[in-house]
This record gives C-alpha cells, structure tokens and sequence, in this order.
C-alpha cells in the first residue's frame, strides 16, 4: 500500500507541475506517515543525511568554478579558440557553438551553466549572421547537453556518491564518450548548415588558432587541473574543485583582472543559490529514497523489469527506454536519486562495470536535457533566441536522433569509457 502510493503521489505532483524538491519531500513525507512507524524528526534526519557527504561538497565547488570563469571573460576566449579551429566548416558558427560548449564543459560541470555562457554569446552572433533563430537555439542546446558527460561532472558525482563508484573513473570514463558525442553533433550542424547555405566564419589558418590558443591558454588550465590532478593521483574529485575555484579566482582577478572585490559578494550569493537549488532537491530525494528502501520499491521495479527478459542486451535496452523517459519529465539530480536503486540493482545480470553503468545513466539523462517539459538545455536556449519550446524542439531532433545512435556506441563498445576508466586508480 506504501509503495502504491509513494509512486502515485509523485507522480500526481509532478503531473501538476509541482517544483521537483517540492514533490519529492510532499510524496515522501506523505509515504512516512502512511508507514506509520517513523516520526516525522525522521524527515530532517534523513535531509542533512543526505547531504552530509565529503563527495558532494564537489557540487557547488564546480558550480561556483563555473560562475567565476564565466564571470572572468573565459567564455570570449574559448570561443575565440573554438573559431579559429572549426569556424571554417559550413555554418561555422554552429560548429563553433559546440566546441566551446565542450571546452566549457571542462570548467562548470553544468549543462545548464554550458548552455547559458555559450549560448548568450553565440545565439545572438548566429541570429545576426543569418542563422534561423531557432535552429541556433536547437544548436546550443545540443551542445549544452554535453556539460554533463565532459569531466566534471555534477550528475556524475552524484552517481559515484549514491553507488560508491570511482568518481575519479567516472570522471575519466566520460571523456571519449563527450568527444564522440561532440564530433557527431558537429557533423550534424555542418550538413543542416551546408542544406541551408550557412557560410563559414573564417579560413583555416595555423597561426591563428596556436594565437587563440595561446590567449584562452589560461581559460583551458582549469579542465587541465582538474582532470590532471585527478588522473595522475594528485588529488580527489572534491579537492580538485577546490582547487578550481582558487585557480578560477586567481585568474579573473589577477590575471585577466575581470573580476574585483565588489564583485565577489554576487559572485557568491549567485553560486549559492545556484547549488541550494541541486542540494535542496538531493536532500529530499534522500528522504525519498530511504523510503523508498524500507518499501523495497527498487527491488520490485528491478525484477519488473527482470521479469519480462533476463537477456542482458534486452534488460540494457530497458533501461535505456526508463532512464530516457525519466529524463524527459524528472530533474536529472532527481532522476539519479530516484532510479539509480533500481539499475544498480540488476547490475548483476548486465555484465558490464559500474563506471560504465554510471556513464550510460548520465548519458540517458543528457538526452533528456533537450526534451520538453524538463529539457533545462531547451528551456535555457529557447529563452535566449526568444523562440518557443514547441519551436526549438522540433528542430533538435536531428541532433535527438545522432544522441540515441551515440547512446548504443556507449552502451555495447565498452573500451569506449573503460580504456580510459582503468588508468585511474580506485
């Protein structure tokens, strides 16, 4: 009867439009009671349990690594860089508008944050050259969706401190998978563009990308730190961000001098609010979730799904259809918390490495950023051209169609993200 209505529940908030932290914590506050054998003290335990976490504290680091380098004038550089190296592709532009989203996905581990620097230089820059305004926002913000695949990774932390996966491989594990996912958006941008008679923006020349890169060197050295240090043992995940906001700072303050003292205070109010939003639906999921456990609720979802084949290629694909749907209608920090139970649950029956698993699910859920009614990647862009969802939706379904093909690459070639996972250590 719990689990009946602990499921329901939600879902009716979410149907309703209920914010996501809102239905977690109401749907599970709502299961509590019905259980009857908790006080609701349980509720506020179960909270700052589930955000009392030394791998979390990496989530508002990186957040706030991404708003300072923002801030600092990083995002001209890296698109400066990302012309020079393909702005001479048919429709340039589209192309450069997804290699700065992947450099820039090195930096705030935010698909929202990717898609909002880039995109509120490059939408506009694309309107005026003669891109269709909703095309340039369907562009952006496929490529924002790669924010979260590219180390670091929020959703990717998230996963590592729900399963206890390497958050170090996990980082590591998504790096090819965002340089394939990157080069096939590209070729998609550049054939619709070549379709349309986008023009490029610049000839090829070496001189001038080894002087972009020499500019936006500086803009480049915090995926740098961060992945180095982690990949060569120097630090953990968590202190790698730290490290990146002193880096960050250091930087728009001293070196490029964007940043001053007066701004710090918005800087940090911005960042704070920023990360309470991500930490605020983590600690009600937990509660969520803990519930959830008491029920068994994972177990019965898993052997539903076990219960209709137990061949591991079909259980994948299963997954894959859930995690795509979840990530259609539930927040990505809340689809983690909610399902990641039940997938690890049948990890057994896969045959495939948890660090794997851990990159299909963020990849699943990346997919899910750029569909309606909870594609933050979407709404993002659509805000910024001024288009409606229903317009840019229809025209990133190009770039849906090459995901899904790059999905299946992730899921059955497995040296794709474990080559590089085996090189850090556990």
């Amino acid at each position: 009867m719990t689990t009946e209505i602990l499921i329901f529940s939600l879902l009716f908030l979410f149907a309703i439009n209920t914010p996501i932290a809102i239905a977690i914590g109401a749907a599970s506050v709502l299961g509590i009671l019905i259980q009857g054998n908790f006080p609701l003290m349980m509720v506020i335990q179960r909270m700052l349990g589930g955000t009392d976490s030394f791998h979390l504290m990496a989530v508002p680091l990186f957040m706030f690594t991404g708003t300072i380098m923002e801030a600092g004038g990083i995002s001209r550089r890296i698109i400066d860089l990302a012309n020079a190296l393909v702005g001479w592709l048919p429709g340039g532009l589209a192309a450069v508008t997804i290699v700065s989203a992947m450099f820039f996905a090195g930096i705030s581990g935010s698909a929202a944050a990717d898609a909002a620097a880039v995109g509120a230089i490059l939408i506009p820059a694309m309107k005026k050259s003669g891109y269709e305004s909703d095309f340039a926002a369907a562009v952006q913000a496929s490529g924002g969706s790669i924010g979260v695949i590219i180390p670091p990774s929020i959703p990717m932390i998230i996963f590592g401190f729900l399963t206890g996966a390497s958050i170090g491989q996990l980082f590591a594990a998504g790096i090819l998978p965002g340089i394939l996912i990157g080069f096939s958006l590209i070729i998609v941008a550049t054939c619709i563009s070549k379709k349309k008679g986008y023009a490029s923006t610049a000839k090829f020349s070496l001189s001038e990308v080894w002087r972009t890169f020499k500019r936006s060197l500086l803009a480049l050295g915090a995926p740098i730190i961060i992945l180095g240090g982690i990949l060569f043992g120097i630090f953990t995940a968590t202190e790698s961000a730290a490290v990146a906001v002193v880096y960050a700072l250091f930087v728009g303050m001293v070196v490029y001098r964007k940043i001053s003292i007066k701004d710090l205070a918005p800087l940090f109010i911005d960042g704070a609010i920023t990360s309470a939003i991500v930490m605020f639906i983590i600690a009600t999921a937990s509660i969520f979730s803990w519930i959830a456990a008491i029920e068994d609720v994972p177990t019965i979802l898993a052997g539903g799904l076990l219960h209709l084949s137990d061949n591991p290629i079909i259980l994948l694909l299963l997954i894959n259809v859930v995690l795509l749907i979840a990530g259609t209608f539930v927040e990505t920090t809340a689809s983690l918390i909610l399902l990641v139970p039940m997938v690890t649950a049948m990890l057994p029956r896969l045959g495939i490495d948890m660090v794997q698993l851990g990159v299909i699910v963020v990849t699943n859920l990346a997919i899910g950023m750029l569909t309606p009614p909870m594609g933050i990647c979407l709404i993002v862009s659509s805000s910024i051209s001024g288009d409606s969802l229903v317009a840019v939706s229809r025209r990133v379904l190009p770039f849906l169609a090459i995901l899904i093909i790059d999905l299946f690459i992730i899921c059955f070639c497995s040296p794709l993200t474990m080559w590089m996972a085996h090189m850090v250590a556990k």
